[in-house]
């Protein structure tokens, strides 16, 4: 749908380029080797600032469904155009992730087929067509019986050789099936695990879909002040629901658990509320064209920025001992790290990085260019 669209909400464009920009961010620092924690995933269980990024990514694919489809469901049966686009759009960026891990050796004998392109392709789709095909109160059951129903496989059934409920990084039912099926298209940092593994994305999709009742509730005839009322409302309950779930099955990234997906739903629903709230309701926008920039041109922002750093990795900077540096590698030691301490200049190396990425999107924006699948 073109960022143009009447039924575009410029508060959900915001939230998306906050979210990108934050990925992008985190992504991206001058050494992995000296980064502040709020810029860290946590090591297991828990959760930083950055496992929230991804969770908040999939909320808005979500949420964006039905402001997308949802007229043109209203209006007749759904045409066997609208399903057709849907597995499109899903292959496509499907695809473009798994271009991006294939670049620049292209060795499919161990490319890693996950990825978070690949998560939101699949989620996408899944949730499309929940969403063509149900109610919203059966896209309500589904979400929820999505959540109980991992949280007993991983904790009722066991990995072989691994007791039942075991949720450690190489025990964990999820880890397990991984590394069977995924053999070595595994994450190679993980190793026994993938982060966007094949069962944790059930409750990857329940994310989605609690997007998709949000996009729903966003629709509707109800008051501006109704609508921002019952996000901040059903937020809160989320977030304390998903706190006390963590208590018996944990807030984990990794394993994307039940009560991370409904902590994480709650937060974002927070989130938009709130930007709602600011832009659409009172319309401050002026703090935001950053993210308005960002947000109507996501996808280009991710794929266009692997790139980037992955081409950066191939561009080797001769030094006076013989040996070589890749051109990221020079620009953070002598630009950066000469003048500040390693944390310090990995993070404004990240900022820097990002804020090269806004004049490029600035002037995508700016000739309304908006590069969609």
């Amino acid at each position: 749908m073109s960022p143009t669209a009447s039924n575009r909400l410029v508060s959900l464009d915001v939230f998306r380029g906050l979210t990108i920009a934050g990925m992008v961010l985190v992504n991206n620092p001058g050494t992995w080797s000296s980064i502040y924690w709020p810029l860290q995933h946590a090591e297991w269980h828990g959760w930083t600032p950055t496992d929230l990024v991804f969770p908040f990514f999939l909320f808005i694919v979500g949420v964006a469904i039905p402001l997308a489809f949802a007229r043109r469901v209203e209006e007749r049966a759904v045409p066997r155009s609208l399903y057709l686009k849907v597995f499109k759009r899903a292959a496509i960026i499907f695809g473009l992730g798994l271009f991006l891990n294939l670049f620049p050796r292209f060795d499919f004998a161990t490319v890693r087929i996950p990825g978070v392109l690949q998560r939101i392709a699949i989620c996408y789709l899944i949730a499309s067509l929940i969403f063509l095909t149900t109610k919203v109160r059966t896209q309500f059951v589904i979400a929820v019986v999505l959540l109980l129903l991992y949280w007993l496989v991983m904790t009722h059934i066991a990995a072989p050789g691994f007791a039942a409920g075991d949720l450690s990084k190489e025990g964990s039912l999820a880890s397990y099936i991984d590394r069977v099926l995924l053999g070595p298209h595994i994450w190679r940092q993980g190793r026994v695990y993938d982060p966007e593994g094949l069962l944790s994305t059930i409750p990857a999709v329940a994310t989605t879909l609690f997007g998709v009742l949000t996009g729903h509730w966003l629709r509707s005839e109800r008051t501006r002040w109704d609508k921002v009322t019952g996000m901040f409302v059903a937020g809160a309950v989320a977030v304390v629901l998903g706190w006390a779930w963590n208590s018996f099955f944990p807030i984990n990234k990794a394993l994307w658990t039940s009560s991370y997906a409904l902590f994480t739903a709650g937060l974002a629903l927070q989130l938009l509320a709130l930007c709602y709230w600011i832009i659409d309701i009172h319309g401050y926008r002026r703090w935001a064209w950053p993210f308005e920039v960002f947000g109507v041109n996501a996808l280009a922002l991710f794929v266009g920025s692997g790139l980037m750093v992955k081409l950066m990795g191939l561009i080797r900077i001769p030094r006076g001992d013989g040996t070589q540096i890749s051109s990221q590698g020079w620009i953070f030691r002598n630009l950066f790290l000469s003048w500040a301490t390693p944390i310090n200049a990995s993070l404004f190396y990240a900022i820097a990085f990002i804020l090269l990425w806004l004049l490029l999107m600035w002037l995508l924006y700016r000739k309304r260019i908006y590069i969609k699948v």
